[in-house]
C-alpha cells in the first residue's frame, strides 16, 4: 500500500503508518531504522538498493531528499505491505524545512533499535557531527560518490569517528579475502607490494593502506585505465603473489609453487554493497586501522596526486 501526504508533519506520518498497519493487519518486526540521504537524481537507484537490502534486513527505511518547491513544507510517501520489506518512507523537504531534517526525522526513529545513516553520494565533511549523523550509531558514506573520490576518502580518514564506515571498504571484501588467504600460506616474507587501479579509484588507495598496515612494508599505488582495481602484486622471498583482473569480473591468482587459478572477482553493485554492510553493525577495527594508516602516511595520498 502506498500513501502520499503533502504538507505533513512527523506526527502525521506516524499516524498514517499506524492506520496503514491497522488496515493491513501487518505486524512490525523491524530490526533498525535506516536514514538515507540520496541526491535527487539518485533516488530511484538508491530506492532499489534499499528494497533489495530490506529483504535480508526488514527495517524502517527513510529517504530524505530536498524538494524544489519554495514553500516551507515536508511531503511524504509511505509504502507498507506486499513487496515492501518493512516500511519505506520517502520525504521531500521544501524551502526552509530542508535545513532542519534531523528534527523531523527524530520522532520517526524506531524505539530501542539501532539507527543507521547512509549517504550514497556526497556526504558531510564530518558525518558524526552532522545533525542527521548524530542520530545514528552507524554512519555509512561512499567516497566513490564524491566529486573527487580519493580526496573524499583521505578527508574521511582524517576525521574518522567510532561508528563511521565507507562503502569503499566494502568493495574490497573479495580482494581482502583472497589476499588474506594467500598470506596465510608459508610463502616467505613480503618485501614489497603494489596495487594497480584506475585513476581516482579510492578502493585501490584503501587497499594499499590495508596492505601497508598489515605487512608493515612498502606498498606502491600505480594508476592505470582500470576498470577499478586491476592488479595486486606481493613480492616475497620465494617470488611474486599476483592477482590480476582486467575485465572487472574474473581474475587470475598466481603464487609460487601453485598453479594459476581463475577466480570470480566481480565488481558489485550498490545493492550488494549496502546489503553486506548492514549485516555488521559493530565497529570494524581492521577498517579503522587501515584508515588510520591512510591518515598517518602522507606518502600514500601523495601517490595519488594528479590522479
Amino acid at each position: 500500500m502506498i500513501k502520499t501526504i503533502k504538507g505533513t508533519t512527523s506526527a502525521g506520518i506516524q499516524t498514517a503508518i499506524s492506520e496503514i498497519r491497522h488496515n493491513l493487519g501487518a505486524a512490525s518486526g523491524m530490526v533498525f531504522t535506516l536514514l538515507v540521504m540520496p541526491q535527487p537524481s539518485d533516488v530511484d537507484e538508491v530506492m532499489d538498493a534499499c528494497l533489495e537490502a530490506g529483504r535480508e534486513h526488514p527495517s524502517r527505511i527513510i529517504l530524505a531528499t530536498d524538494g524544489s518547491s519554495r514553500s516551507d513544507r515536508m511531503d511524504a510517501e509511505i509504502q507498507v505491505g506486499e513487496g515492501i520489506p518493512g516500511e519505506v518512507i520517502t520525504l521531500k523537504f521544501h524551502g526552509e524545512v530542508a535545513q532542519h531534517k534531523a528534527s523531523a526525522l527524530l520522532p520517526l526513529l524506531l524505539p530501542d533499535s539501532p539507527v543507521i545513516a547512509w549517504w550514497p553520494g556526497q556526504s558531510p565533511a564530518h558525518p558524526s557531527q552532522d545533525p542527521v549523523g548524530a542520530l545514528a550509531s552507524r554512519r555509512i558514506t561512499d567516497a566513490m560518490g564524491e566529486d573527487d573520490p580519493v580526496a573524499g576518502l583521505v578527508a574521511r580518514a582524517g576525521c574518522l569517528a567510532p561508528g563511521d564506515t565507507d562503502l569503499t571498504w566494502t568493495r574490497l571484501t573479495p580482494w581482502r579475502a583472497l589476499l588474506a588467504s594467500a598470506l596465510d600460506q608459508p610463502r616467505g616474507t613480503v618485501k614489497s607490494a603494489s596495487v594497480h587501479a584506475a585513476d581516482g579509484n579510492a578502493p585501490g588507495l584503501l587497499l594499499a593502506a590495508w596492505l601497508r598496515s598489515r605487512l608493515g612494508t612498502e606498498v606502491r599505488f600505480e594508476p592505470n585505465a582500470g576498470p577499478g582495481i586491476t592488479e595486486v602484486t606481493l613480492t616475497t622471498d620465494e617470488g611474486e603473489i599476483k592477482v590480476a583482473r582486467t575485465d572487472g569480473k574474473m581474475a587470475t591468482f598466481a603464487a609460487p609453487g601453485s598453479p594459476t587459478l581463475a577466480v570470480a572477482l566481480r565488481r558489485r553493485d550498490i545493492a550488494a554493497l549496502i546489503t553486506e554492510e548492514l549485516r555488521v553493525l559493530e565497529a570494524d577495527h581492521v577498517f579503522a586501522a587501515s584508515m588510520a594508516e591512510l591518515a598517518a602516511d602522507e606518502s600514500l595520498a601523495e601517490l595519488t596526486q594528479g590522479v
